[in-house]
């Protein structure tokens, strides 16, 4: 498993950077991302816990499902399926108020479970495309709420 982090200070109070980051429609902001789109709504809100949600990446297809959410720190999920398959841990994004806006950290520990090469193509494939499609979609995070 591999576990890939990226962190970004976005200048907007915590509840609209949660808000935005949990809306997963958001995400096609990022040249990566083809389509997502809320498949089953959560409890006690959209994106709560037990939403579904599909993102179609330039890399494949994703199934999630939101396990916790804590408006406006935290949100957790995982990727039920994907095609091509992967095997995923956890995906994490909490917020803190910082100096300077919202600190975002996104964690997410995942890997392509093919023999004898699985290490090498998510260390020197899947993370690479990853961290910059959760850089892109945090600096567009960043472009919509900054004024």
């Amino acid at each position: 498993m591999e576990t890939m982090t990226v962190e970004r200070v976005i200048d907007a109070p915590i509840q609209d950077v949660f808000a935005w980051l949990t809306a997963t429609t958001n995400y096609t902001k990022s040249p990566l991302i083809l389509r997502c789109r809320l498949t089953r709504q959560g409890a006690g809100a959209p994106y709560g816990v037990g939403a579904v949600r599909d993102h179609l990446w330039l890399i494949g297809w994703f199934r999630e499902r939101i396990t916790s959410y804590e408006p406006p720190y935290a949100t957790e999920y995982v990727v039920e399926r994907s095609l091509p398959p992967a095997r995923h841990e956890i995906g994490r994004m909490t917020f803190t108020e910082v100096a300077g806006g919202t600190r975002v950290v996104w964690t997410t520990r995942a890997e392509i479970p093919v023999p004898l090469v699985g290490t090498f193509l998510t260390r020197h494939f899947a993370r690479p495309i990853i961290t910059r499609t959760f850089s892109n979609i945090l600096a567009a995070a960043d472009t919509a709420l900054v004024r």
